[in-house]
């Protein structure tokens, strides 16, 4: 009777890790295909937001086109008209000028792509190990 009673809970217990399993893989596919929808939302609104920040850089562009003609038709009323869109024009190309020089600095900074501060510390620390390794 004893054995009857140890082969009953050896079996009960199988039975428990079975559906212990089988909830473990029905909960994680469940999580997968509510990160799934979670993650397709999200594109959605991304996707949006992206569209968004387009039109409003459109019309930015419109805008500065606009105030560009509204400070040649400004200095028209001084000078010629076509003296004033060469001055105009001349300051946005050394605007754009030293905005280039700039950006082109900035990239110049930030190459090589590499993360050189965490490279230096992973050397140390490989540096670091291999010292404690000789020493013993």
């Amino acid at each position: 009777m004893v054995q009857t009673e140890d082969r009953q809970q050896d079996a009960s217990l199988a039975e428990l890790l079975q559906r212990a399993t089988e909830q473990t893989q029905t909960l994680v596919r469940q999580e997968l295909r509510l990160a799934q929808l979670e993650l397709r939302e999200k594109g959605r609104r991304a996707g949006a937001g992206a569209g968004l920040f387009g039109a409003a850089g459109l019309t930015a562009l419109f805008g500065v086109g606009a105030l560009v003609a509204a400070a040649i038709i400004g200095l028209a009323t001084a000078l010629d008209a076509w003296l004033a869109a060469l001055i105009v024009g001349a300051a946005l190309l050394a605007l754009s000028g030293v905005m280039a020089l700039t950006g082109k600095g900035q990239v110049q900074r930030a190459t090589p792509p590499v993360p050189e501060q965490a490279t230096e510390s992973v050397r140390a620390d490989v540096d670091e190990v291999k010292e404690r390794v000789h020493d013993r």
